[in-house]
């Protein structure tokens, strides 16, 4: 294929502003699927991604579109993921690209997510092509969305095609745009392989599939092939086009998309955004922007069922070969028993996690309280990482600990603008600035830590502006702060599935009010128990919850009073007894209870 005919372009936009729908139509229009096996949502694989909207792995697809000018152009279309949790992803596939489409919804106008990936675009340097779509809504306010479109992200509006996904208004002009504005993938003139790795999946029979941009050389079957990160070689067993399924072909050539079939078992061999050379001829240097991902937000999973362990156990180990952005390792919890403390890209990222292992694995499994990383500096001068709460050393030897802080943009109609002031303040962050987007909306920018984001932060975002507001995050640095462990204590036995790390002027309500809900939760022993929130030893919180009473004195049918108190004063004594040496046992529901909600 002349690669002065191959496009190569991505859909760039906030979370159910219409990529999926317009790759649709893309996909009509240009007949690559029969009408017959044509679906709603085709690029989306999981349930989970058609049931919620969103896009969770990135589908490329290769298009031939027969242009105006009576010429076949080749177009290769990268769909990205929409949130601020994958933004990693976005960057390679849009680094796979020389254009994006931006597709901006009519009646919500631009969104805070918009913003990030267009800035992602801009900085590769990519030719935008805006595509206001929606139209056809009643709600859909145009001049609105022209007016952001030069005020917050400085393109022209005259720029911008109108379109609706869902009528298939505008697809045919989206189409001429991607043809006449995108530049074709550059001519490099080497013989040698340079190959970007945009994603990856694995299949059960065939191991690991690379999905690849090739900037230079060509790569067929039995082609010998080098990983820049790890220096591993090995050879390709197939390789082929997206249309859109997997279709094997001879050869990819300079300018393509394709995906290839390397020799290895694991995800972890071939990792997003690394570079791929020939074994014989490595390059010298690698594509830029490669990163190791790593989670930002941890938490433990656990069995319901103990006997479940071995079975969860293996769930992971299959999600870990499609996902290599997750990480899990063992761990056991005194109230949970064994388990898995494991690492997400964010909080969407966990609650997907969870939600397959659910659905896809049929585990019942218990989450613990999310955790980022705290930097803790001890006063003998040793520094480490802590993700998990036990881990923290004891108060006495620590000198500071930082906690992560990322930079916040929030996308909002005005009028909700004291209510969201008022949610910074209290997740403890620091305004930086507001800025008028246009006569409705503003952008609000503030640096909050990270753990206050994972926890509700926007869920409380989106009660306060009711479902208008948005926002995006990037990481900033890391800040001193007092940070301290909370711990709950049931019947002076601390209890580690509760522990958590908390700033100090919030630890004692926090713990208040877990106290509370665990009085609520705790069965009723033959003896009182006391719920104790405690912090470094210190106790900052207490509630009781008080004895089963069982009535000794049902057996009395009368005579003197002082047989009633002695079988009386025999069960104080019994219960005092029993205070001494009884055990609280706590069963499996409160935990549940207690950490499904939330709370």
């Amino acid at each position: 294929m002349d690669i002065k005919k191959i496009r190569n372009f991505s859909i760039i936009a906030h979370i159910d502003h219409g990529k999926s729908t317009l790759a649709d139509r893309f996909i009509e229009y240009t007949q690559v699927v029969d009408k017959r096996d044509m679906e709603d949502r085709l690029l989306d694989d999981m349930d989970l991604e058609k049931e919620r909207g969103i896009t969770i792995k990135s589908h490329p697809v290769r298009l031939e579109y027969k242009a105006k000018d009576g010429e076949t152009y080749i177009l290769n279309l990268i769909d990205t993921p929409g949130h601020v949790d994958f933004a990693y992803e976005v960057s390679r596939s849009l680094a796979a690209c020389e254009g994006a489409l931006l597709l901006i919804d009519a009646s919500q106008g631009v969104q805070a997510q918009t913003v990030a990936n267009v800035n992602l675009a801009m900085k590769q340097d990519l030719a935008i092509i805006p595509v206001i779509n929606k139209i056809d809504l009643a709600s859909a306010d145009i001049d609105m969305c022209c007016e952001q479109l030069e005020e917050i992200l400085t393109i022209p509006s005259e720029e911008a095609v109108l379109a609706s996904s869902k009528q298939g208004i505008g697809i045919e002009e989206i189409l001429e745009a991607i043809v006449e504005r995108i530049p074709h993938p550059e001519i490099t003139g080497s013989d040698d392989l340079k190959a970007l790795i945009f994603d990856s999946v694995y299949d059960k029979y065939r191991g690991v599939i690379n999905y690849i941009r090739l900037i230079s050389g060509s790569v067929q079957r039995g082609t010998s092939v080098r990983f820049y990160s790890n220096n591993l070689s090995t050879d390709v067993k197939e390789v082929g086009f997206f249309e859109p399924n997997m279709v094997p072909h001879d050869l990819l050539t300079a300018g393509s998309v394709g995906y290839i079939i390397p020799n290895i078992k694991s995800a972890e061999e071939a990792k997003m955004g690394d570079t791929i050379s020939y074994s014989n001829r490595p390059c010298d240097e690698p594509l830029p922007g490669f990163q190791e991902v790593k989670p930002m937000v941890f938490s433990g999973i656990y069995p319901v069922e103990t006997s479940d362990y071995e079975a969860l156990k293996q769930s992971m180990a299959k999600l870990r070969l499609n996902d290599a952005a997750f990480q899990y390792t063992a761990e056991t919890s005194a109230a949970l028993g064994f388990g898995f403390r494991c690492g997400f890209l964010g909080l969407l990222h966990m609650e997907i996690i969870q939600e397959r292992l659910r659905r896809e694995y049929d585990m019942d499994i218990i989450a613990t309280y999310p955790s980022v990383i705290y930097h803790v500096y001890q006063t003998d001068g040793t520094f480490m990482s802590v993700e998990n709460p036990l881990l923290l050393p004891d108060p006495v030897s620590i000198d500071r600990i930082e906690e992560p802080i990322v930079k916040v943009q929030i996308m909002s109609p005005g009028e909700y603008m004291g209510g969201i002031m008022n949610l910074i303040l209290e997740k403890r962050g620091i305004y930086k600035e507001t800025l008028n987007v246009d006569h409705l909306h503003i952008l609000i920018k503030a640096e909050i830590p990270l753990h206050e984001i994972v926890i509700d932060f926007h869920d409380k975002l989106k009660s306060i502006t009711k479902g208008y507001g948005s926002m995006d995050y990037e990481p900033l640095c890391y800040r001193a702060e007092p940070l301290v462990k909370l711990e709950m204590q049931i019947n002076q036995e601390p209890v580690d599935a509760f522990a958590t790390i908390v700033h100090s002027t919030m630890a004692e309500s926090r713990g208040r009010h877990l106290a509370e809900r665990l009085k609520e939760v705790i069965p009723k022993h033959l003896f009182k128990i006391a719920v104790q929130a405690t912090i470094g030893g210190k106790v900052v919180a207490r509630e009781t919850v008080n004895a089963m009473r069982k009535d000794v004195t049902a057996k009395c049918y009368g005579g003197d009073i002082t047989r009633k108190r002695k079988l009386l004063e025999k069960q104080k004594e019994g219960k005092k007894k029993m205070k001494a040496i009884g055990k609280v046992n706590l069963p499996q529901d409160v935990f549940v209870k207690i950490l499904q909600s939330g709370d």
